[in-house]
């Protein structure tokens, strides 16, 4: 069996919870803003959703028609898509991976921009997380309103977490940049030193990568 995509996973774990159709799983991936942590449009559903099945992963199991409604395939989870189900999230629980995000590109070749620059950008970037954090400390309340168990949510928290790590970071980085504690290249040219290269690879960790 291929590794499952992160889509996939979510489509299965829909399942796991009862039978629903595609536009059922679609509509309730963005209620539940899933969207956030995963790429997902009703095209790359419905594509997921037939591998599975191909994959024998998941089986239709009827037919739901609703007014003048086209009708659905309703699909349920087999004992075969548990058992990808709970395989893959243990491997993606105990596996650190390198998922290539673009952030720490750019930090690593922002010497190519000035420092003025650099802050303001950092900024703008800093205040658009800091209202993220905003925004999910909101949510996180009106959900401990409803006394939901936090299992449900620790994606929420776990993000919430990682944003507020950047957020010092950049905090920081900023302020040595004013200061100028910072110290920053006139050439961005000449700014690569002859033993960079080797630099990067010692402090560099090597973890698995997806792909």
């Amino acid at each position: 069996m291929a590794r499952l995509t992160p889509l996939a996973v979510s489509t299965l774990a829909l399942l796991a919870e009862r039978e629903m159709h595609p536009y059922e799983m679609y509509q309730l991936m963005i209620r539940r803003r899933e969207d956030r942590v995963i790429k997902v449009s009703a095209g790359s559903l419905y594509r997921a959703v037939e591998r599975l099945a191909s994959d024998r992963l998941i089986a239709a199991n009827g037919i739901e028609r609703a007014g003048h409604r086209p009708e659905r395939t309703v699909y349920a989870i087999t004992d075969a898509g548990r058992e990808a189900l709970r395989e893959t999230l243990a491997e993606m629980l105990s596996t650190h991976v390198n998922e290539y995000p673009q952030f720490p590109v750019a930090i690593r070749e922002v010497r190519n921009l000035p420092a003025p620059d650099v802050a303001r950008l950092l900024r703008g970037r800093l205040a658009e997380i800091r209202e993220a954090i905003r925004f999910m400390d909101a949510a996180l309340e009106r959900i401990a309103e409803k006394a939901l168990d936090r299992y449900f949510v620790l994606d929420v928290h776990y993000t919430r977490a990682m944003l507020e790590a950047e957020s010092h970071w950049i905090a920081q980085t900023i302020g040595e940049l004013d200061s100028g504690e910072l110290s920053w290249p006139d050439d961005p040219a000449v700014a690569e030193a002859p033993a960079a290269a080797s630099t990067h690879s010692e402090a560099s960790p090597e973890p698995h990568s997806r792909g």
